[in-house]
């Protein structure tokens, strides 16, 4: 259940196929800033690793979550409707403790992942941009291999198999969050990764762009 105490916090989703660039792009929005605006960078897939890593409840995860959240980094699989709870106060602890407020924009990276976490999320957050990284399975492959990202040399799950299948549960389940946001009337802006495009290529072309969607934000978010 949602509090009536709680906020709707303006967020922009980047979306894309693994080895895309969404991590990097999210570090340097983190870092830059937006069309102007602060943002801080949710890596869901990083806070699940870090959570997993850890492994100890730590009183927002117990035990048999970390137990499950193990499967699902091992498989690939996605976090079904029945356990977006997890996914939600992963979120809420990221917003608590790093300073999200009225002035900064949540910058979505992994979530949400099918159309049953948009909803979600859509409860949570004011999607007011997609980011959507268009890249072929083949450029995708050049980009891992190459780590133009910068930020695939410490991942174990990078075996072509791996990706491959990752790149299946994309197209099927992920992809269709554009027509989602779309309906919702979310501004998409489409960027077009080619295997040599590097994280600062990609802030670069998006921060000469006027973003469609992207509202001025107020001292204090607005209320459920």
């Amino acid at each position: 259940m949602i509090s009536n105490t709680e906020k709707m916090y303006p967020a922009v989703l980047l979306l894309g196929p693994t080895g895309s660039g969404k991590t990097p792009l999210g570090e340097i929005i983190e870092k830059r800033g937006l069309c102007g605006t602060p943002c801080r960078h949710f890596d869901f897939g990083a806070n699940l690793r870090d959570v997993v890593n850890r492994d100890r409840p730590d009183g927002q995860i117990g035990l048999e979550e970390i137990d499950f959240l193990k499967g699902v980094l091992q498989s690939g699989a996605l976090l079904e409707d029945e356990h977006f709870p997890i996914a939600r106060r992963i979120l809420q602890s990221f917003i608590s403790h790093n300073g999200v407020d009225g002035t900064t924009r949540i910058v979505l990276n992994g979530l949400p992942r099918h159309v049953g976490q948009a909803r979600e999320i859509d409860q949570m957050l004011e999607v007011e941009q997609v980011i959507h990284l268009e890249c072929t399975a083949d450029i995708v492959l050049s980009r891992i291999r190459t780590n133009i990202g910068g930020d695939r040399a410490d991942r174990d799950d990078d075996e072509l198999q791996t990706v491959r299948g990752k790149l299946t549960i994309y197209r099927q389940r992920t992809e269709p969050l554009l027509r989602h946001y779309i309906g919702r009337k979310v501004a998409v802006a489409a960027l077009r990764v080619t295997a040599k495009m590097t994280p600062e290529q990609m802030w670069e072309e998006l921060d000469e762009r006027q973003l469609p969607g992207l509202r001025r934000l107020t001292e204090e978010p607005n209320s459920w």
